[in-house]
């Protein structure tokens, strides 16, 4: 295997994400679902790097043709584990760096992966031709509010994103790496998900009111989204 070029192999990061996200699937299913029906694409073979404990391609295969062949690559030995208790008949995973392979598929997946990669324009690049379409899902760190609040260093305590991102910075990347932009969109996870924290509960109104009026200008004050991105 090469450098490892994901999240750091070990058991920290399954210490402090016991679930390894899988709460969020569905509804991360949901957006690239949603992403595919906006645009005239008919993927029969998708790949997903940095798969994690694979339940959003347990998702996809729930909900797409059933001609389409689903692979999750990812280099934790500790998500693979998890991710192969929901293998079957065309959804498969893998312990192995997903760069070496030589396979190439219709759709790529890179669901809140490249921000965890030391070098990732060279991760970027490195990826862009074992696919016809590429889906990014991209956390909108950078913020007025949280960095204020100094978030960016929790973020990267806790869940290991070493780059931080805005919209437009997001969109950059992918084309100095080389990627065409077909479609983007925002997430809102801030409206989608329960409200546990008291912070979340007093922003929430002004953010859902300054969204309605100006999706830019509230995420890059507020946060709360990522960015979905169909490239090629």
């Amino acid at each position: 295997m090469t450098e490892k070029m994901y999240i750091e192999e070990n058991s920290e990061y399954l210490k402090n994400n016991p679930t390894w996200h899988i709460e969020g699937s569905p509804w991360k299913a949901k957006q690239i679902l949603k992403m595919l029906n906006r645009n005239p694409i008919d993927p029969k073979s998708i790949a997903e790097v940095g798969c994690g404990a694979g339940e959003i391609l347990n998702q996809l295969y729930s909900s797409m043709p059933e001609d389409v062949i689903f692979s999750g690559y990812d280099i934790s030995i500790d998500a693979i584990n998890i991710a192969k208790q929901r293998e079957k008949d065309r959804l498969e995973f893998k312990y192995e760096d997903f760069v070496e392979t030589n396979e190439k598929f219709d759709l790529l997946l890179m669901i809140d992966v490249f921000e965890h990669v030391n070098d990732y324009l060279g991760f970027l690049k490195m990826c862009k031709d074992k696919a016809e379409h590429t889906i990014f899902h991209i956390p909108l760190d950078i913020s007025v509010i949280r960095i204020l609040k100094n978030e960016l260093i929790s973020s990267r305590k806790s869940v290991g994103h070493l780059h931080h991102f805005m919209k437009e910075t997001a969109i950059a990347t992918l084309e100095d790496c080389g990627y065409e932009i077909v479609d983007f969109f925002y997430t809102t996870s801030f409206m989608d998900f329960p409200r546990k924290t008291i912070s979340s509960k007093i922003t929430y109104f002004p953010k859902k009111i300054m969204y309605k009026a100006n999706k830019d200008l509230a995420v890059k004050l507020l946060g709360g989204c990522s960015l979905l991105v169909l490239a090629k």
